[in-house]
């Protein structure tokens, strides 16, 4: 999948260095974005993101190298629920909503699928934005729905429908 500065595409055994640096050791990310945190490369488990079907890089075009994920996930027939992390380096350059807005396409499009939903911890307001630039509307509120950090997080959800 390509957009006009992106690539998404299958993680791949070499993204390990960006992947950490970028997502698993990025404080900054982990406060928005569900991930284990690694403190160092060596105590990086990598070896369950290459190969899986439901996660992808965001990668740039000019350099090939992987700034964020995206993913699928809790897929039925006809929806599922994304999400997507982008290294804080690389935030308020518009490369979460390019990302996003190309990843539902694929799923409309290319997968079939008619609904997809994304959640944000309330108060993040960088990601509410993506969604609502990406066609997205409010679906509901869960009060403390999980426990991430040992804070109890409420989630909002947002939903769109595919509007062939």
């Amino acid at each position: 999948m390509e957009t006009e500065r992106l690539i998404l595409d299958p993680i791949k055994e070499s993204d390990k260095e960006d992947y950490f640096f970028n997502i698993s050791h990025d404080k900054k990310v982990l406060e928005t974005f569900i991930c284990r945190y690694a403190e160092t490369m060596e105590a990086f488990d990598f070896s369950a993101y290459p190969g899986r079907r439901d996660l992808f890089a965001i990668r740039l075009k000019e350099t090939g190298r992987l700034i964020g994920i995206i993913n699928s996930f809790d897929e039925t027939a006809d929806s599922c629920e994304i999400g997507y992390g982008i290294g804080s380096g690389y935030w308020n350059r518009g490369y979460a909503t390019e990302a996003v807005h190309r990843f539902l396409e694929y799923l409309f499009r290319e997968k079939g699928l008619n609904t997809v939903y994304a959640s944000f911890f309330t108060g993040n307001d960088a990601s509410r934005r993506v969604m609502e630039k990406c066609g997205m509307h409010y679906s509901h509120f869960v009060e403390k729905e999980l426990i991430y950090l040992d804070i109890p997080r409420d989630l909002t959800y947002y939903v769109i429908h595919d509007s062939r």
